[in-house]
């Protein structure tokens, strides 16, 4: 009996080994652990931030979001709302005495106000669907926020009566719109987007805009608590006007709307300073081009004249907070980073942090925000190439960065994680310099050689860098080298840079960017070149399958979410209406050469690599549709290829923690099918 329970002890010494062992690798079920933080809001006073904790509920596979307070002074943090409801749009009145916010905490999801004297929450909604961009009034009295009016579906034959019990098909369903289906919803319900007030003590909403327009987005309150400015495409063929949006304001009284700005292009994020008399607002132009750099703009209230603040600035400023009456807090993303920082009426800028990062989990992507008011404490969501999101702050009297939270050492403070490294090098085609970086696996050896996967990013005017990637991460843990680069077209090197891809997504030229980062790659000298593996998704998806036409230097290659014909997709997608006149040199049926260029399927008689292609069943982006022709094609030319469906997903196929893990795994397993 003695030796059985030796043996016993000894069988769970060493699985309790195995298993610390085991844990200091990261892996697919560490996907469902992590957190990060969002949407801070500081107090008026400046003595609190509440912040959005999201977390994952691994036995539903959704996503929790979660409340919590941070004392700036103390540093002590603590829950608001922590439970297995949904809570978002946390919102601080005036007085700082109640927060407003939205959550499911009633059944349905409905504005609550919080009283935090007393720790009393109440209920001040009861509506029926989805809530944005809750504001509160100067005087503490209303709630504005947007919300979606309903309206009756088109008709257009009238049906007999059926008998009574009779089970009939369902109707037929009528579009009439020309922007009808969306990625995430389907077809559109019919309805728009209107501005309603609310009494914060709760109450009946009352709807102050109307007409077939859409009417969301931040909302900016007049000092006298009477009109509420906002931006919106109020133009007659507003769905072939994309580029368009003015500031409006309408009147709590009675629901007038006025016209405030009148400039081509868009003005949009109206902001007011403390004492009412200046409004800050971005603006870009409506040049047809795929990427345009927003502009500050300081609108004198009273005489209702402005100008761009730093309007030599290459760069696309993000969501100014008036700091005082003649500063505010910016944010604007910088060779792969986003940068905090201050600027003031004349213009100046000055930097305060590099490292606003971390609400995306999934891949490198730019990320993150801040928020700002008179108190002189800035919060902002603070990540780094291994951690996603916590909340950290900076006092402007004394710019030092004080974190605030540390949401994920529990999980990740134990791990091996992969190191990022910066790579700068020269593109082949015109001499460029692209910037990439690229991760080593735990233990690396710079002696021995490695399979490399270079991963592409989508947009394709948007941005990696220097941040926390899951998916990354479980790559290199699994022994690959990762490679990832800012090509052409690229968002955050400024308008140049960003338009040298215009009328070229994809091509010769932006495979020739990854094609030298890969060359680099190998000159460093630990890179199996036998073992060379590309991967993207969406923008990233194309430009995977345009470089499989190009070469046949990759062992494999995995394809998500692609356009294969552009022909097809621009005609299907739910994003047609602004990409044609911004992404292209006229019609389909007027260029056909041209889309047919940009189209993997031109290349697809050269292609020779075996390919993983991935899609969500309901992505309306890239639809289902362009990946079966790749599949399809590939097939009749009999190249290994398989194609994996995730069922319920849209274009954001890693939206759910599981379809992450899937797309990961999928991933990996096709990679090590073909590593020689």
């Amino acid at each position: 009996m003695k030796f059985t329970v030796h043996l016993f002890v000894l069988f769970l010494s060493l699985l309790f080994t195995s298993t610390l062992y085991a844990s200091d690798k990261f892996t697919a079920n560490d996907i469902f652990s992590l957190e990060y933080a969002s949407d801070p809001q500081v107090s008026p006073d400046g003595k609190f931030i509440v912040y959005t904790r999201n977390s994952n509920d691994v036995m539903n596979d959704t996503k929790l979001r979660s409340l919590w307070l941070i004392n700036t002074q103390s540093g002590e943090h603590t829950p608001l709302f922590s439970d297995h409801k949904n809570y978002s749009q946390a919102r601080w009145s005036n007085d700082g005495k109640r927060l407003a916010f939205v959550s499911n905490l009633s059944g349905s999801y409905q504005i609550h106000v919080h009283y935090l004297a007393s720790n009393r929450t109440a209920i001040a909604s009861n509506l029926q669907g989805n809530i944005s961009s809750l504001t509160w009034s100067p005087n503490d009295k209303w709630l504005a926020f947007s919300y979606k009016v309903k309206d009756k579906p088109p008709v257009i034959a009238k049906m007999p009566k059926k008998p009574k019990g009779a089970k009939w098909s369902k109707p037929a369903v009528v579009i009439d719109k020309a922007y009808y289906q969306a990625d995430g919803q389907g077809l559109i319900k019919p309805g728009f987007q209107h501005l309603f007030v609310l009494p914060s003590s709760g109450g009946s909403a009352r709807q102050l805009t109307s007409g077939n327009y859409h009417h969301r987005g931040q909302l900016a309150w007049t000092k006298n608590s009477q009109a509420i400015v906002f931006s919106a495409n109020r133009i007659k063929d507003w769905e072939y006007k994309t580029l368009e949006g003015n500031l409006f304001q309408v009147e709590l009284a009675d629901g007038k709307i006025t016209k405030i700005t009148n400039a081509p292009g868009n003005e949009f994020n109206p902001v007011f300073s403390s004492d009412g008399k200046k409004l800050a607002f971005l603006s870009s132009s409506n040049a047809l081009n795929p990427y345009r750099n927003h502009k500050l703009n300081i609108m004198d209230w009273p005489e209702k004249s402005s100008k761009v603040i730093a309007k030599d600035f290459d760069r696309s400023i993000i969501s100014p907070k008036w700091l005082s009456r003649s500063q505010l807090a910016i944010a604007y993303d910088d060779h792969g980073k986003r940068i905090l920082a201050k600027i003031n009426l004349s213009g100046d800028i000055t930097p305060l942090s590099d490292a606003v990062s971390g609400t995306t989990l999934g891949r490198p992507y730019i990320s993150g925000g801040f928020h700002a008011n008179n108190s002189g404490v800035i919060a902002y969501t603070h990540g780094s190439v291994t951690r996603p999101a916590d909340i950290a702050m900076i006092q402007i009297d004394k710019p030092k960065v004080k974190r605030l939270t540390h949401l994920n050492e529990d999980l990740l403070g134990h791990k091996k994680l992969g190191q990022v490294h910066e790579i700068k090098y020269k593109s082949s085609f015109d001499g460029e310099e692209i910037q990439g970086w690229y991760i080593t696996p735990p233990n690396f050896n710079p002696t021995k050689q490695y399979p490399l996967i270079v991963e592409i990013h989508g947009g394709p005017h948007l941005a990696y860098g220097p941040h926390f990637s899951a998916e990354l991460q479980r790559y290199v843990a699994e022994g690959y080298v990762v490679f990832y680069d800012n090509h052409r077209g690229s968002s955050s090197y400024g308008e140049r840079f960003a338009m040298l891809l215009k009328y070229k997504y994809s091509s010769k030229e932006d495979f020739a960017d990854h094609n030298s980062g890969v060359n680099s790659m190998i000159d460093l000298g630990f890179i199996d070149k036998d073992n060379l593996f590309i991967a993207g998704g969406s923008a990233g998806g194309i430009a995977t399958a345009y470089a499989i036409g190009l070469t046949n230097r990759f062992s494999a290659a995995v394809v998500v979410k692609p356009v294969i014909n552009w022909l097809s997709k621009v005609l299907t997608a739910d994003s047609g209406l602004r990409q044609i006149p911004t992404q292209f040199p006229g019609m389909p049926w007027d260029n056909v050469q041209h889309y047919w260029q940009r189209s993997p399927m031109s290349l697809v008689g050269n292609v020779s690599t075996p390919t993983m292609l991935m899609t969500g069943e309901e992505d309306l982006r890239t639809p289902m549709a362009e990946t079966e022709q790749y599949y399809q094609a590939l097939k009749l030319r009999k190249i290994d290829t398989v194609l994996v469906k995730i069922p319920g997903a849209p274009h954001g196929i890693a939206g759910k923690p599981s379809r992450m893990i899937s797309k990961i795994e999928h991933t990996l397993a096709w990679f090590e099918k073909y590593k020689k």
